[in-house]
């Protein structure tokens, strides 16, 4: 019952607060005729990473995982026509699909997409690219801590750094969790628990996309 209540609420904000968006609607029914898993941010929580990108006045966004570029047009969308975002994906079949979702939403100029492992590819952005005003973490999350690490190596003073999926329906309290992800978000917790460079709060939440939710930062 619960479930059915969320979907329909989330209906509501986004028939309210989101204008229907031919472009991105697009993108999530190529993806689905690509295959493509559809793990998505949902369209109020993409709507959400769109508006902190606009509070923060981000010019540079890092996005650790692409999938079909849904979440790199929002960001996209919220940058200045000089700004950029620099979106890793593992998988080069669906890197190739967000090049043409993102060409197709006329964001090419402000989205580059960069194929291979993360933890490969993120040292080589220490030299390539200016520092980020915000980093969003939404890959493979045994690597979270890693990913965190390496985050704070390429933020800006005051940057964002937000993570994805912290919640698991609530898996993530179980300490004896045998499921890898959970454990390393459990692990993303502990790290920003002890790091003095960054202050947190987490947000349950609850829609279209079931029970979960996200940590948000900000580096000092």
């Amino acid at each position: 019952m619960l479930n059915n209540v969320w979907k329909y609420v989330d209906e509501y904000f986004i028939d309210k607060l989101i204008p229907f968006d031919e472009t991105l609607e697009g993108v999530l029914q190529t993806n689905r005729e690509a295959g493509i898993p559809e793990i998505d941010v949902s369209p109020t929580q993409g709507k959400l990473l769109y508006l902190l990108a606009k509070i923060k006045g981000a010019k540079n966004i890092l996005e650790i995982g692409t999938l079909g570029g849904y979440s790199s047009i929002w960001f996209a969308r919220a940058l200045p026509e000089t700004g950029k975002v620099y979106t890793l994906e593992i998988e080069p079949e669906y890197a190739k699909i967000a090049e043409q979702n993102i060409q197709k939403a006329g964001c090419a100029n402000k989205v580059e997409v960069i194929v291979g492992k993360a933890l490969d590819t993120l040292p080589t952005l220490k030299d390539k690219c200016p520092l980020f005003d915000l980093i969003f973490i939404d890959a493979d999350k045994p690597n979270n801590p890693q990913y965190l690490k390496w985050a704070l190596e390429l933020a800006n003073h005051g940057a964002l750094i937000i993570g994805d999926n912290v919640v698991r329906n609530g898996e993530v309290i179980d300490e004896k969790s045998k499921d890898e992800r959970v454990q390393g978000i459990r692990q993303f917790m502990d790290l920003l628990e002890n790091e003095p460079r960054i202050e947190s709060t987490a947000i349950q939440t609850v829609g279209n996309k079931g029970y979960d939710g996200f940590v948000i930062s900000i580096v000092n």
